[in-house]
């Protein structure tokens, strides 16, 4: 009777985990979509301000001690670090050349590929009603693709490799957690800060930091209050792609998270 009780409990986390980052993930989706067209905020510049506000929020957090930090070395977690900032990267640059039903809908490739690398990869198996549900979502896609008015070549390779990364991401997530045996903040507070590293060098070459356009540019009140409060959601993006990971499996996100 316990254990029937845990599990339900169990469960229930896991479905509010999930609940959470669907709400977030749709809330940052627009926002952002907003950001870029209304205010044309530099794509990298405002995945670096969410890679900073996320590592703050983790800081603050341990503080509070809502968690203890566990000492991890730099070398494993510098392609995950890596895949990080491709993956939000790409993904904002779907959204910021797609319109938001492609952008969502080319997102639900990620399950496919995820499915692919771990098989081939990782030697895991699946369920054929699994493997079956692949087909819906693989012809969708492409059906989307062919028949989109709006179609955007540029934004469809940029989906492509935001596609390709993420799945790579959310596999190796779930890999490094058991692997280093941390959980979700202790791993992302090490990879947040290393992500950002990553990109306070990539952002002056390909993006200006200073005058008309650039992360130090003379913004409007509104446009700073929006980056921030999508520093803010991309935290709780972050935090709960990594519990649901680390409490279920890579197959279970794909089609939520964004950053």
């Amino acid at each position: 009777m316990a254990s029937l009780a845990d599990r339900m409990r169990g469960n229930g986390r896991i479905a509010a985990g999930l609940l959470l980052n669907l709400l977030v993930s749709i809330c940052i989706v627009f926002l952002n979509k907003w950001i870029y067209v209304h205010h044309g905020f530099p794509n990298m510049s405002l995945t670096l301000v969410h890679f900073v506000v996320t590592w703050l929020g983790l800081y603050i957090c341990q503080k509070l001690d809502i968690f203890a930090p566990k000492s991890l070395p730099p070398s494993k977690l510098l392609l995950l670090a890596l895949s990080f900032c491709g993956f939000v990267v790409f993904t904002n640059l779907s959204l910021q050349n797609n319109t938001i039903g492609t952008y969502q809908l080319a997102k639900a490739m990620t399950t496919p590929v995820i499915i692919v690398i771990q098989t081939l990869c990782y030697k895991k198996t699946f369920s054929t009603k699994i493997q079956l549900t692949l087909i819906p979502i693989t012809l969708g896609v492409i059906l989307n693709s062919y028949y989109d008015v709006k179609f955007n070549f540029l934004g469809m390779v940029f989906a492509a490799l935001g596609v390709l990364v993420t799945s790579l991401y959310q596999v190796w997530v779930g890999a490094k957690q058991h692997e280093l045996q941390v959980n979700s903040m202790q791993l992302l507070y090490y990879q947040a800060p290393m992500s950002s590293a990553m990109l306070l060098v990539a952002v002056p070459i390909f993006e200006p930091v200073f005058g008309e356009g650039g992360i130090f540019g003379p913004w409007s009140v509104s446009a700073l209050l929006m980056v921030l409060l999508s520093g803010g959601i991309a935290f709780m993006v972050n935090l709960s792609i990594y519990w649901i990971i680390g409490n279920t499996s890579p197959v279970t996100t794909p089609s939520l998270v964004h950053s």
